[in-house]
């Protein structure tokens, strides 16, 4: 395990965090949920299909490693860092949406002021955490790459348009995952000393195309599934010119 490669991924994922929750708080446009999807677009890769076979043609065996590495990183925290993040999401909608339901009792002629419902976040989680449990359990199920392939592909053939999401927002994802992730992981790199061909593969392996799982988990959560699948389709496509470009510029440089 190379852990200062390992410290920069995550360095470099709690700085786009910390823009993110910057930009959801200080920004008019910004919102908690169009900051879960710009996680989702700017961090988590599709390594095991796409980066194995191009980092093995790239860099050899020690690049094949380091994506694997970080592969395995990306499915036990950042994949359950989302899937708490996204359940966490539900579960206030799911309250606000009872709070509403019981203030509309009070409307009706609970004279005595209380419904009942303002004690319910303090239990709430005590009743709903096995659902949540067990919800998350078949989530995963549902990822892995050959069921999420069918997934996307069923759920892009109902949509009317190639580019689901539109043009706008094709392009921010793109930006997102080919620019913003390997800017962060550049800077996480260079705060932990990593150079040579371990630098390389940090850069490069962000700029990966995007991780198939966070579009089921984007279609079950109700979260800007179409932006996740164009992003998907479209980001594959394109990626290889990138990280071709990417990989003949850091040869370049360094």
């Amino acid at each position: 395990m190379n852990y200062r490669f390992i410290g920069a991924d995550t360095i470099s994922k709690l700085v786009i965090v910390v823009v993110l929750a910057f930009w959801a708080k200080c920004s008019s446009k910004g919102s908690y949920c169009w900051s879960i999807t710009s996680f989702s677009l700017s961090t988590l890769t599709n390594g095991l299909v796409v980066g194995v076979p191009l980092m093995r043609a790239m860099y050899g065996q020690t690049g094949v490693d380091l994506v694997v590495q970080s592969s395995v990183v990306q499915a036990i925290i950042w994949l359950t860092f989302l899937l708490f993040v996204l359940e966490f999401r539900r579960s206030r909608v799911s309250i606000a949406e009872k709070d509403g339901e019981g203030r509309e009792k009070d409307i009706e002629g609970n004279t005595n002021g209380d419904s009942g419902v303002s004690n319910m976040p303090s239990f709430w989680w005590h009743f709903e955490m096995p659902s949540i449990i067990d919800g998350s359990i078949l989530i995963m199920s549902k990822a892995g790459t050959g069921t999420a392939m069918f997934s996307m592909g069923t759920f892009m053939a109902l949509q009317e348009k190639i580019v689901a999401c539109g043009t706008s927002l094709t392009i921010f994802g793109m930006v997102l995952r080919f620019i913003a992730g390997p800017t962060a992981m550049a800077i996480g790199a260079i705060a932990v000393g990593l150079h040579g061909d371990v630098l390389r593969v940090a850069i490069i392996q962000a700029a990966l195309p995007q991780s198939i799982t966070s579009f089921i988990f984007a279609k079950e959560y109700g979260m800007h599934a179409e932006v996740l699948s164009t992003a998907i389709i479209f980001g594959t496509i394109v990626s290889l010119p990138v990280l071709v470009a990417y990989y003949a510029i850091l040869e370049f440089i360094y």
